[in-house]
């Protein structure tokens, strides 16, 4: 027995002592995973187990911290289930790959031989070579329990063949599987391999200087405000500020983008960019497990969890198909026999059935097709959290995009100001309020840096959501929308996202202005292209302001003045309408919105920690285009997904008929088997060649 301790989990040292993953082999089908899966998520403790197939990874997560042998037990307990499945170190070579190509060759010359001098035995020899692994993996499922699964269908096939005396049938059959499964596995991990090489984000080491001395260590072990030095071509290994050098990054692997972004003294840099000049220093600003590429990384780590509705039926048909296609070849074989007493052509059309009938095209392309469009999305710098968002994006018909920062680029003008009392002259008004506003952190601040200002500022109260509130020398200013005069006992008749009153009277409304992002035009345009036939907007800023933006864009529906809570609920509103939607936003304040929608999307390099954790899909640049492309990507998935469903069932459908007609002989059952599931894996590493902005 293979002890589990001596294999370091893949996050061990990570904070959450409640999980742990590894890497693995020896489960060589989908519905076996699916098996061990269910297996783990019976026992006492676990909070969720998921074996996912396409990336050979096993992630056990329990309710509470626990120590490494309750996970070591459940791993036994896998093992009991499948017993050849071993987890390995991320580094382990898969030795099992040219001793299978040794098999396919042993097998192949002896079935050649047999072709050329017709002797029964080189058939047998070939059989043996190529099915005895097949055979004894069926018996020990057995004897585990474990009876209807392809190993059983291909070895009762081929036995039954051998049976009434088809031995060049048999070997052909069982040569001809395990070539399918070599193609099937080869190709596998071929789109495993290239997915995950996009994600190639880690920067094992990391250059620190300490004086004069510059040391390699480990960039796990990096604290926040380390001097770091990278050269030029090198990877940024944490995110940090520039403090000496300049240089131009290449930002694709998180950002899609795809010009060099120049950087210099005080720039902030993200890990996993690419110095492409000269050498930087850099001060840390986060550790590894927090930064940038690390969250990337943990991220698309979670995303395999969530399954697809697609994803799921094909989990719940494989478990019911199998059984199914048994009890029918039984029935294709006894009533015929009851009716006419033949037995050999009947038993060889229920044989041919059964070999037909391996569901393998669906459990592997499916769940294939989603982690594809999750790589996909990952290599356009945006981060897919699950399969089931990626399909919900597909059948969307409803856009929501909060305004500031998102639509808009966040950088506001006082494009004019309104007076309401005579004794306020406009120079006088906009002093007093840009004196109030440089104590806010609000965006809207930053209109007024452009206007004189007194330090003297004194008794300052800012509002969330509403505005702020201060004594200038002896006069009480107040700066905000409505609900901030309504707050102070004072509403307003006017209306605006910035209302100024001195000792509670309003004197003047300055009309703020926000350029709309170059890029959101043509992103409404594609969007109804796609077929989203509303496209609305919710923003905590006033009405005129709103309202101009709505009408540039071309929106259907425009919802201004609304504080955080009031912007959840309005959205909710709008998704009771249109229930397939998705919201767009990259806001603090955004955060319980992104939450509680359909696809929560936060975008921008700026996009708060909450944002990013709240979302379902986050865009790690700032270009509004991406949201088309991620559309574009998660409607591609969809389709591949379907084609593969109907190309799977419609030639099964067919190749079943035939087998039970009498039409199709046994080794052409198996290449329907293994081809049909060959093209479907081919059919969704498409997604690797499809350009979105297209």
């Amino acid at each position: 027995m293979d002890h589990t301790d001596a294999v370091k989990p893949e996050n061990e040292d990570r904070t959450d002592r409640r999980s742990r993953s590894w890497t693995f082999r020896g489960i060589d089908c989908p519905s076996c995973a699916l098996a061990v899966e269910q297996r783990l998520n019976r026992e006492a403790g676990v909070e969720s187990a998921h074996l996912d197939y396409a990336r050979k990874k096993i992630t056990i997560t329990a309710r509470e911290e626990q120590p490494s042998p309750y996970f070591e037990n459940l791993i036994t307990i896998a093992k009991r289930v499948e017993p050849l499945f071993k987890v390995v170190g991320p580094k382990t070579r898969q030795k099992e790959i040219p001793f299978e190509l040794i098999r396919i060759l042993l097998s192949a010359i002896f079935f050649s031989i047999a072709l050329l001098t017709r002797r029964d035995w080189a058939y047998v020899i070939s059989y043996l070579v190529a099915g005895y692994s097949v055979i004894w993996r069926a018996i020990r499922n057995i004897l585990g329990g474990k009876i209807f699964d392809e190993h059983f269908l291909m070895s009762v096939a081929s036995i039954g063949a051998l049976a009434i005396g088809e031995v060049g049938e048999a070997a052909a059959v069982m040569l001809l599987y395990i070539i399918g499964e070599y193609l099937q596995d080869a190709a596998v991990r071929k789109s495993r391999t290239s997915i995950l090489a996009t994600l190639d984000l880690k920067t094992e080491e990391t250059r620190v200087v300490d004086g004069e001395r510059v040391t390699l260590v480990p960039s796990e072990s990096v604290p926040v405000g380390t001097t770091v030095r990278v050269l030029a071509g090198e990877k940024i290994p944490l995110d940090g500020v520039v403090v000496g050098g300049t240089s131009a990054l290449d930002m694709k692997s998180l950002t899609g983008e795809s010009l060099p972004v120049p950087v210099e003294e005080g720039s902030v840099v993200l890990s996993s960019s690419v110095n492409l000049s000269g050498s930087l220093e850099i001060r840390t600003t986060k550790v590894w497990k927090e930064s940038t590429a690390a969250r990337i990384l943990h991220l698309v780590e979670e995303s395999a969890a969530k399954k697809a509705p697609p994803e799921r039926f094909i989990t719940t048909f494989a478990r019911y198909y199998t059984p199914a296609v048994v009890g029918l070849a039984l029935l294709l074989f006894l009533i015929p026999l009851i009716a006419t007493g033949a037995t050999r052509p009947w038993l060889y059309r229920a044989l041919v059935f059964l070999v037909v009938s391996c569901p393998c095209a669906l459990v592997i392309s499916v769940p294939l097709s989603y982690f594809a469009g999750i790589g996909k999305s990952a290599k356009s710098g945006i981060i897919v959290k699950g399969g089931n968002y990626l399909e919900a994006l597909a059948k969307a018909k409803c856009a929501i995009f909060d305004k500031t920062g998102t639509l808009t680029t966040g950088t506001f003008t006082i494009d004019s100001i309104d007076l309401f009392d005579a004794r306020y002259p406009k120079e006088r008004v906009a002093l007093l309020a840009a004196s109030l506003e440089r104590r806010s952190t609000h965006p809207l601040a930053r209109a007024f840096e452009a206007f004189a200002h007194i330090e003297e500022v004194t008794d300052i109260r800012e509002h969330a959501g509403k505005g702020i509130v201060g004594t200038v020398g002896e006069e009480r200013i107040a700066i905000g929308n409505n609900a901030l005069h309504e707050t102070l006992d004072n509403p307003m008749d006017e209306q605006g996202a910035l209302l100024m009153s001195i000792d509670g009277t309003l004197v003047a409304r300055f009309n703020v202005t926000d350029t709309i992002k170059d890029e959101a035009p043509a992103l409404m345009k594609r969007l109804r292209s796609f077929g989203i036939t509303t496209i609305g907007m919710i923003t905590g800023d006033g009405l005129r302001s709103a309202e101009a933006v709505g009408t540039a864009l071309g929106l259907d529906e425009v919802h201004p003045g609304l504080l955080p809570h009031r912007k959840q609920e309005t959205m909710l509103a709008m998704g009771k309408r249109f229930p397939d939607y998705f919201y767009v936003g990259d806001g603090m304040n955004d955060a319980p919105s992104l939450a509680a929608s359909k696809v929560g999307i936060a975008i921008g390099s700026g996009a708060s920690d909450a944002a990013i954790e709240h979302a379902d899909a986050v865009i790690i640049g700032d270009d509004l285009t991406e949201v088309g492309n991620l559309v574009a990507i998660g409607r591609k998935t969809a389709r591949i997904v379907r084609q593969n469903i109907v190309l799977a069932l419609g030639v099964k459908a067919l190749a079943m008929i035939f087998a039970a007609s009498g039409h199709a002989p046994m080794w052409v059952a198996v290449i329907a088997d293994s081809g049909v599931t060959f093209l479907a894996v081919l059919n969704a590493l498409r997604l690797f060649i499809f350009n979105p902005s297209r």
